[in-house]
């Protein structure tokens, strides 16, 4: 799950601020531009939505090692792992 700092940390990442434990926004960077509520959620609902087709490839797709094992041994991805790879792409398609 996206969280509202996330979504801040995403559209200003320089900035300093804190939420409070009754979930007010405290802006502390007079310089860079606070992004208003409907920013803040709309950014929100964009990870959200990336992070739900993201993970389940991320879960799906051979191991790293795996796949630098097959560049290793072959040069270039095999037709194995460049199979395996693009399954997962396929099931998975970008938004």
């Amino acid at each position: 799950m996206i969280t509202k700092g996330q979504a801040i940390n995403n559209l200003q990442p320089n900035a300093k601020w804190l939420i409070n434990v009754d979930g007010h926004l405290d802006w502390q960077s007079a310089d860079i531009t606070e992004p208003t509520q409907e920013e803040i959620d709309a950014e929100v609902i964009r990870l959200q939505a990336l992070e739900d087709y993201q993970a389940p490839r991320r879960a799906e797709y051979p191991s790293i090692g795996d796949q630098l094992d097959s560049l290793y041994h072959a040069g270039t991805f095999d037709s194995t792992m460049t199979a395996a790879i693009k399954a997962v792409k396929d099931k998975y398609p970008k938004p």
